[in-house]
């Protein structure tokens, strides 16, 4: 009997641990993505935050691979939408404009948006196009913003100058940096 039932045994040990490890691996793919997310300003008033934003610096991106100096003018519609119009420097000195349109994630929370281009591949797709916009650093003043995605891909330090001290600077990259963006790939915007 012994004999017999040892290998029943064994098995019914391998698939218990063959089911812990799954419910484990389980676990941590799911651990995080909430809990562990960059943590957002809360509140934002979108009618300040409206206006001409510098890109100091941000992550490698496709879409503004060219881009040696980028900024974004933010204006607020009457359906409490944002229109978005991005402009990027090239290296050969032109101008390239992106447009598109920014909606909370959350209704009536502000610091988390949506943004859709209006281009080939959000007509394309539409469902997949729109891009994590979430402000996890903002001043009083609204001079100052670290702008980032919940997978920490994608980051912008952004101000209303083309420049800022360098006390800012540090500021901003500590903040990121506490946030778990790796600060170090960051591309810097270039001299006029």
């Amino acid at each position: 009997m012994a004999i017999l039932g040892q290998p029943i045994f064994r098995r019914a040990g391998v698939a218990l641990a063959l089911l812990a490890c799954g419910w484990m691996l389980s676990a941590c793919s799911n651990a995080g993505t909430a809990d562990m997310a960059p943590k957002t300003v809360g509140k934002v008033d979108l009618k300040r935050y409206q206006g001409t934003w510098y890109e100091l610096a941000r992550m490698p991106m496709f879409f503004q691979r060219h881009c040696v100096q980028s900024e974004a003018h933010y204006s607020l519609k009457p359906d409490g939408t944002v229109d978005v119009l991005n402009r990027c420097k090239t290296q050969d000195g032109s101008w390239e404009e992106a447009h598109g349109t920014a909606t909370e994630q959350v209704a009536g929370q502000a610091d988390k948006l949506w943004v859709v281009f209006d281009n080939w591949f959000s007509r394309l797709a539409p469902s997949i196009a729109k891009g994590d916009y979430w402000i996890i650093d903002l001043n009083g003043t609204y001079t100052e913003a670290v702008v980032g995605d919940p997978d920490r891909k994608y980051l912008w330090l952004l101000s209303r100058t083309p420049t800022v001290s360098e006390e800012v600077k540090q500021r901003m990259l500590a903040h990121a940096r506490q946030q778990g963006y790796d600060t170090s790939r960051l591309i810097w915007r270039s001299a006029d």
